[in-house]
């Protein structure tokens, strides 16, 4: 069977071991790689370009970046191409049917959940937050729904307890590059037949906003403890107190005392928390407002009236 001529669609950090897998399959033969525009960042705006327009760069393949997908001369672009087959992970936007519809395989994404579980834009910050006991990687034939397309294969895999996004991702990542080595030989022959998903179990997440790193003292710290994980490092969490925005890097759990007031800090050994509604947010690393990422007794030493302050 000869290579089938690929375009690979792709932006953050999560998509690079996929692009990788994708150079490496003896059926592909990548022509593009599609990603995101270069966008400014850091105190003097600079444009900064996305990890896998990086490695395709070092891998010297050639890059499109479009600002609209929709636009023709894009389309008309890509059709040149005469795609068989797309791969895409971590891109970050949804493709319109014309971009769908050009290669006779379609386009497979490899979405970092168990699908129909935590479809959408975070599913690894999602399934931290539930709680989940495990997660995997989905490979499936995109369609125009929003990861609703039918699924070739999939992966499972444990969902450890003390598992923060970054490690979740960087771990997601290897297997879905090994899910695509494996898969898409047996897809491109007519072996490995995409099947629709399951009706039930379907949850949709969506993109993260900063607001939701807001520790609410309300509730039980177990479930505090987990947005720390889930939303490192983006958007971050943090409280509020009457000496500014706390963000909290790191935390863990602790028992109640007597007399606790959910929504208060709290001495807890050398260090602080914060009273929650069921048990203690202990708060093991700290960054206060244009300050340094200090651990929790170093911060209370510097500022001990921060003992008894009410947190928002």
């Amino acid at each position: 069977m000869a290579r089938a001529r690929t375009a690979f669609f792709g932006s953050g950090a999560f998509a690079v071991p996929v692009l990788d897998a994708v150079v490496a399959a003896p059926e592909l033969a990548l022509v593009a790689v599609v990603t995101a525009p270069a966008r400014p960042a850091g105190r003097h705006g600079a444009p900064v370009t996305t990890p896998v327009a990086d490695r395709a760069a070092a891998l010297g393949v050639p890059v499109l970046c479009p600002g609209r997908l929709r636009e023709p001369a894009f389309v008309e672009e890509l059709a040149g191409l005469d795609l068989a087959v797309g791969v895409l992970a971590d891109y970050g936007r949804l493709l319109p049917p014309a971009v769908l519809d050009l290669p006779p395989h379609g386009i497979l994404n490899l979405h970092p959940s168990l699908l129909p579980r935590h479809r959408g834009a975070a599913p690894i910050p999602a399934a931290i937050l539930a709680a989940d006991r495990e997660t995997g990687v989905s490979l499936f034939r995109m369609d125009p729904g929003m990861d609703t397309g039918p699924l070739v294969a999939a992966v499972r895999t444990p969902l450890g307890c003390d598992d923060d996004a970054p490690a979740v991702e960087r771990h997601l990542a290897g297997v879905a590059a090994d899910l695509l080595a494996r898969s898409v030989g047996p897809y491109l022959r007519g072996v490995l037949l995409p099947r629709p998903q399951p009706a039930e179990g379907a949850t949709v997440t969506r993109p993260l906003a900063r607001e939701d790193g807001r520790l609410d003292p309300d509730r039980p710290a177990e479930e505090l403890e987990r947005r720390v994980r889930a939303l490192r490092p983006w958007p971050g969490t943090f409280v509020e107190t009457p000496l500014g925005r706390l963000a909290v890097l790191r935390a863990v759990t602790a028992p109640g005392a007597p007399g606790d007031v959910p929504g208060t800090i709290v001495a807890d050994g050398d260090g602080i928390a914060v009273a929650t509604g069921a048990g203690r947010l202990r708060l093991v690393e700290v960054l206060p407002a244009g300050g340094r990422a200090m651990d929790g007794p170093a911060y209370r030493r510097g500022r001990p009236a921060v003992v008894g302050a009410r947190v928002r």
